[in-house]
């Protein structure tokens, strides 16, 4: 394709939302609307072109704050930016740059984490999104964070909910629909799984009576854990669920000298499971270099994302 036409596009869209597309087709939209506690991706979709994930829990009203693809913690400072209601707020500030190329499309954002008193916001959150697909049509989520203090530390303290959570569809869901979850170390379920370690963590069921889809979450080997346990250990359940939770055996610590910064890859992929697959993606995501912003050479263009060399 052109450069004018390039296959990845990020189009800008009314109700602070960004469509990501791929060769004309949407495959995910940011939405992050000041109506939300914080923003969120939706829908996340696999080759069939069907959401993988949902909005909410099937049959628990309470868990509203379950919005798809979405970051959060429900301890900083003592304060809960994950519940709904508690007056915290993650809000985007502004976008950084929108770089779109036939490889993959990304957008770099700055988010404000606000604790609804205090006007200045506890710390900022650069988050860069890289969308790409595969020739089988799979889509790729590449997540990079890094949250940035306004203090000179801050503690994000010891919790099960935090940072990278995915909701998936009700269909795709062990409990509600007839879907599996399974960790990097082959266990299969809930009760297996649940708290402990793994490198990467699947959800795979039925996206329409005839079709199988689910996403990998892939959790990078150089994110920080707090403890002595590696790699990371999981939060998931069977009502459809899964996040990464690296607070789970203790605090960590982020400063203006050190911030901390993650990296996450969804794989939004056809099928059942392929294990061997999913290793390969693992440990070429484990080498691929992080990305960064920077000044771009070209005119009328404020940032540029490319990966570090």
């Amino acid at each position: 394709m052109s450069q004018l036409f390039p296959d990845c596009q990020i189009v800008p869209l009314p109700d602070f939302q960004f469509a990501f597309q791929i060769k004309g087709k949407e495959r995910l939209r940011w939405h992050h609307s000041p109506e939300y506690s914080r923003p969120f991706f939706y829908p996340l979709t696999g080759p069939a072109g069907v959401p993988l994930t949902r909005i909410g829990h099937p049959g628990a009203p309470n868990h509203d704050h379950h919005r798809s693809v979405w970051f959060a913690h429900h301890q900083v400072l003592g304060i809960n930016f994950w519940a709904e209601n508690t007056g915290a707020t993650i809000r985007q500030k502004r976008w950084i740059s929108i770089d779109e190329t036939d490889a993959e499309a990304i957008l770099a954002v700055e988010l404000d984490w606000n604790d609804g008193h205090n006007p200045a916001p506890l710390l900022r959150q650069e988050l860069i999104a890289a969308v790409r697909a595969n020739e089988a049509d799979e889509l790729f989520l590449e997540l990079q964070t890094t949250f940035h203090p306004t203090a000179a530390t801050l503690e994000f303290q010891k919790t099960n909910f935090g940072f990278l959570a995915v909701r998936v569809a009700r269909s795709i869901s062990s409990y509600f629909g007839a879907g599996t979850i399974t960790s990097s170390t082959g266990q299969v379920g809930e009760k297996n799984i649940f708290g402990k370690p793994a490198n990467w963590m699947d959800y795979s069921g039925p996206v329409t009576p005839e079709v199988t889809e689910g996403i990998t979450y892939f959790f990078h080997p150089d994110n920080p854990v707090a403890g002595t346990e590696r790699p990371v250990c999981w939060h998931v359940r069977e009502d459809g669920w899964m996040g990464a939770a690296p607070c789970m055996h203790g605090p960590l610590e982020t400063t203006r000298q050190s911030p901390l910064t993650f990296r996450f890859l969804l794989h939004a992929h056809a099928n059942q499971l392929h294990a061997d697959q999913a290793e390969r993606i693992y440990q070429a995501f484990a080498a691929s270099p992080g990305y960064q912003i920077r000044k771009p050479e070209k005119r009328h263009t404020t940032a540029t994302v490319v990966r570090k060399s």
